[in-house]
């Protein structure tokens, strides 16, 4: 099962039902946990899983002060999820914070994302298949990955702390 539309490619498919998901997903979370607090004045912590597609058009390096210039579906939905988690954390007081991560990987990504593409076009290389790599390479190149654990980790420390902070990490 899936928590989320998470592919790029997919919201210029589907941008209703990214908007749906990704923003309007994210306000009927912080609706209820808003709603939850007052109601029961339990203390609750919120994540907003923000992307490196929020910048968009910027050119890297991206930080923390770079304006947000999405170029996809995708982006804007987490450009508004991103401002809704502010708009709840001022107007409500909620513990919201908002994680802007760049590519992570596991290896259960789908093969409809560009690594796996490369590593399966790579297989095919070395079997025989096809000549080489074929697509945008350069595409991918500007854009730093890690490991989804590695991020997990970071996520959970992000929840002991409202700052905005922009994590990259490097493959080596």
């Amino acid at each position: 099962m899936k928590s989320a539309q998470s592919h790029v490619g997919v919201s210029f498919e589907n941008p209703e039902y990214t908007a749906d998901v990704v923003a309007t997903g994210a306000l009927r979370l912080l609706q209820a946990v808003q709603s939850h607090v007052e109601t029961t004045k339990r203390k609750i912590r919120f994540y907003q899983a923000g992307s490196s597609e929020m910048y968009g058009a910027n050119p890297p390096p991206q930080d923390e002060n770079t304006i947000f210039h999405p170029r996809s579906p995708y982006g804007v939905a987490k450009v508004a999820a991103y401002w809704y988690s502010v708009h709840y954390r001022e107007t409500y007081g909620l513990f919201a914070c908002n994680g802007i991560l760049f590519n992570h990987e596991s290896p259960r990504r789908a093969e409809n994302f560009v690594t796996r593409k490369i590593t399966r076009a790579v297989g095919r290389i070395k079997m025989g298949l096809q000549p080489h790599v074929t697509g945008d390479l350069q595409a991918i190149m500007w854009r730093q990955c890690g490991l989804c654990y590695s991020k997990m980790n970071l996520m959970t420390m992000w929840l002991h702390q409202r700052n905005l902070i922009l994590w990259r990490s490097y493959w080596r």
